[in-house]
């Protein structure tokens, strides 16, 4: 049995195939765990975004004589020193989050694609100037940079925050699409659709960036993971206003009403909740996309699924080796 399996490691799984295209890698995608548990649990969050001020049960501002109430029927996540809805505030904080997280990712994403591209295709003096303004932004520490910007501005809405963190953020995705297209502007294919006389723009467009597009889904997944946390960490500290509901307004209300020293855990516990189920879908469907790009991490899923349904438990680290001792030579 053993050899059996060691003999079929490499081999296809029925009905999967070891380098999939079309349809095939979009079955695969379906099948992947990890990106489906990540897309669940990001897509929940969405739909309380769009629904929120429809299904909270409070005026978020709104004060009552509950003060400092731990969670009961008539208060889900219980309430504030005001009185206040810790569930109305969490919900309608979710909009707010998602909404920045997401338009700085594009904004980020945007950049990291134009500068990165332009600079791995153009080389020369263009990339050597481009390449030195992305060292300039990779080597500035990020959040101190955003403390700074939004705390100059004079009131640094959820559009500004935005921005900010697209500007901060973007340096990273450049410098991996420019080494991906200097690798690729090389290619045969490439080569071929310039000698049949392509433009620049459809080389770029139809040859080069569809190759790039798990990498660049990447690097957003992994931008909009940087603008949550930063969006949250400049709420918590008071840099942004504290009058807009968000995940890290409510902690921040928390943290200076001293909800810990009074012993009331539901305060920061249900929005620190939250911002760490974001943070673990989009994690996982960074890994997700990982698996489903790799080919090595790919054909070692369908290894370990393959194994499982067989009833055997994938070994992890090394192999031991049994040597059998020899007769002694007479």
């Amino acid at each position: 049995m053993a050899a059996e399996l060691i003999s079929n490691e490499n081999a296809p799984v029925a009905g999967e195939a070891t380098a999939p295209s079309g349809g095939k890698r979009r079955f695969l995608w379906m099948r992947n765990t990890k990106a489906l548990t990540g897309l669940g649990i990001l897509a929940f969050f969405v739909v309380i975004a769009v629904i929120g001020p429809w299904i909270a049960p409070y005026d978020p501002d709104e004060r009552s004589s509950d003060l400092l109430k731990p969670p009961s029927w008539e208060h889900w996540m219980g309430t504030t020193h005001l009185g206040q809805d810790v569930m109305s505030q969490v919900i309608l904080g979710t909009r707010s989050v998602l909404l920045i997280a997401f338009v700085a990712g594009f904004l980020a994403t945007f950049v990291g694609i134009v500068v990165g591209i332009t600079a791995g295709y153009v080389g020369g003096f263009g990339d050597e100037g481009l390449s030195a303004l992305s060292n300039v932004f990779l080597v500035i520490p990020q959040l101190p940079l955003i403390i700074i910007i939004a705390g100059m501005l004079p009131s640094a809405g959820g559009l500004t925050v935005a921005v900010v963190i697209a500007i901060t953020g973007w340096a990273w995705g450049a410098r991996v699409l420019r080494a991906q297209t200097l690798s690729l502007r090389k290619r045969d294919f490439v080569e071929a659709a310039r000698a049949n006389g392509e433009k620049t723009w459809r080389l770029i467009l139809a040859e080069i960036l569809p190759n790039l597009t798990a990498m660049i889904a990447a690097g957003f997944v992994g931008t909009v993971s940087f603008a949550v946390l930063s969006q949250i960490t400049l709420s918590f500290i008071g840099i942004t206003p504290t009058d807009t509901w968000n995940w890290g307004t409510v902690l921040y209300w928390a943290q200076a009403q001293l909800a810990l020293q009074r012993g009331a855990w539901w305060w920061y516990m249900f929005p620190g909740l939250c911002i760490a189920l974001v943070g673990i879908s989009l994690t996982l469907i960074n890994f997700g996309i990982d698996e489903f790009v790799n080919p090595r991490l790919r054909s070692t899923g369908l290894n370990a699924r393959l194994l499982r349904r067989r009833g055997i438990r994938p070994r992890i680290g090394f192999t031991p080796v049994v040597h059998e001792a020899k007769e002694d030579r007479a």
